[in-house]
């Protein structure tokens, strides 16, 4: 039970609230405004609330789910790629032959300076007129550790133990959420970040989890082209989950 006397399922059945941010120059479509709509999933009943949420095309941020909002704007797609259906093309095999002398571990949401260099780096080389350009490791340690949910952070390494990616994600009910992935910039002719997804979908497979959540897919947008080139996908749109093609 809840301190204040209530279950978590009492709850989760209580109205949820949700609120509409001021918009904001869009980061990716030049020329356009964004608009959020918020709500907070923090609290007892959390997982569950966002396992439907996601299921409705919301992503995580901390301790809050949100959605685009964007009036007359409708480019921000919410990506899955259906696990069990998924055959990697010809440069996804690539990505993992490419890769295969890695190792994997799955921690838990604990934010490490080793991480952070590896971010730092990473956000230098893609994001460095950004936001996140300017994130300390207090920041960082925020974006991984403030979650109410099972989030974990896979860290690859190389034959000589060396930090090369990592990936923080959300394990939902029906399979894992991308929440941020980073790799080693010198490293970009591996497709580093390409790997990160199909280990994903390995491992969704491996636990008979229907799906894996890319995020938005945003036509137009350069750097978000890649979510649609895992087949088979879904964008979530008024009439809920379709089948998209790259």
């Amino acid at each position: 039970m809840h301190p204040d006397g209530q279950s978590a399922a009492a709850r989760l059945a209580q109205p949820q609230a949700f609120y509409v941010l001021a918009e904001t120059p869009c980061p990716y479509l030049p020329g356009r405004l964004e608009r959020k709509l918020l709500t907070d999933i923090s609290g007892p009943g959390s997982r569950r609330l966002y396992d439907l949420l996601s299921r409705a095309g919301f992503r995580r941020s901390h301790s809050f789910a949100y959605r685009p909002a964007c009036h007359a704007c409708q480019a921000c797609v919410a990506v899955r790629v259906r696990a069990e259906a998924f055959e990697p093309s010809k440069s996804q095999k690539r990505a993992l032959a490419a890769n295969q002398g890695l190792t994997v571990e799955e921690c838990g949401a604990r934010a490490t300076q080793e991480q952070y260099r590896l971010f730092a780096r990473y956000i230098r080389s893609r994001h460095g007129d950004g936001d996140m350009a300017r994130m300390g490791f207090a920041d960082y340690r925020a974006m991984v550790e403030e979650t109410c949910l099972d989030t974990r952070v896979a860290e690859f390494r190389d034959p000589q133990g060396r930090l090369v990616a990592a990936c923080l994600s959300d394990w939902l009910e029906d399979g894992p959420s991308a929440v941020y992935s980073f790799f080693e910039p010198n490293l970009a002719a591996r497709s580093l970040g390409t790997y990160m997804v199909l280990w994903l979908i390995q491992e969704a497979r491996r636990r008979r989890l229907a799906h894996v959540y890319l995020g938005y897919w945003i036509r137009g947008a350069r750097k978000m082209a890649y979510k649609a080139r895992f087949q088979p996908a879904e964008g979530f749109g008024p009439k809920g989950w379709q089948p998209i093609e790259s």
